[in-house]
């Protein structure tokens, strides 16, 4: 695995700045240019709670932004975990999550979609629609090939060609960028919710034909 992380604050708090500084600001605010670090409002809550430093406005205000514009339930509800320990077959808070634990629980905690077990069957499920990788959204399940299988690894997108995820045992939930050449290599797809309505049912797994097989993980 790369050891290059960029790693977020634990955004509990964080998130919960943002949502009221959000519904504060009104959604037109939102999509206007941020300010110079010392004007922008936002960027002055965060840094108020203590969750940025004036120190580190520069970096800051780059994190308020990228937020901004993936700021949806589903990603918000994701970036909360950050910094939960990982664990194989873990799909909770409170006992960890290893990958497909994770994106099942914030997709029927955020969506009420229920997403199967398994990676692989994440990625074949009904109710999820292949898409490209230039039509990456935020919210989207980004699948990549880490144990010389097509499909042995998800998280899912946040934006900034960024993903969070559930990394590797001793490992915890984190942010990582899948313009790196680990990840980069091991894409094989991503798969976007079509309806918001009742469970994901799980498909029969079939042939991958129009996905890109990543290189073999090493």
């Amino acid at each position: 695995m790369p050891s290059t992380v960029y790693r977020a604050p634990r955004l509990s708090a964080l998130a919960a700045v943002l949502l009221a500084a959000w519904a504060w600001m009104g959604q037109e605010a939102w999509a206007a240019p941020l300010d110079p670090p010392a004007t922008d409002p936002v960027l002055q809550l965060l840094q108020d709670k203590g969750l940025v430093s004036k120190e580190s406005a520069a970096e800051g205000n780059t994190l308020v932004r990228q937020v901004r514009d993936v700021a949806s339930e589903l990603v918000l509800s994701a970036m909360n975990f950050l910094g939960v320990p990982y664990k194989r077959g873990g799909d909770s808070a409170d006992d960890g999550f290893d990958c497909s634990g994770f994106t099942r629980h914030i997709f029927e905690m955020s969506l009420g979609l229920v997403l199967p077990r398994r990676v692989d069957d994440q990625a074949s499920a009904s109710g999820l629609v292949r898409i490209r990788r230039e039509e990456l959204r935020p919210g989207d399940l980004v699948f990549f090939n880490t144990l010389r299988r097509t499909f042995s690894h998800v998280g899912i997108y946040i934006g900034e060609g960024k993903f969070i995820h559930a990394p590797r045992t001793g490992s915890e939930v984190r942010i990582e960028d899948m313009r790196q050449a680990y990840w980069d290599r091991r894409f094989t797809g991503a798969r976007r919710a079509e309806t918001t309505g009742s469970a994901v049912q799980g498909a029969t797994p079939g042939p991958e034909k129009a996905e890109r097989k990543a290189a073999p993980a090493r």
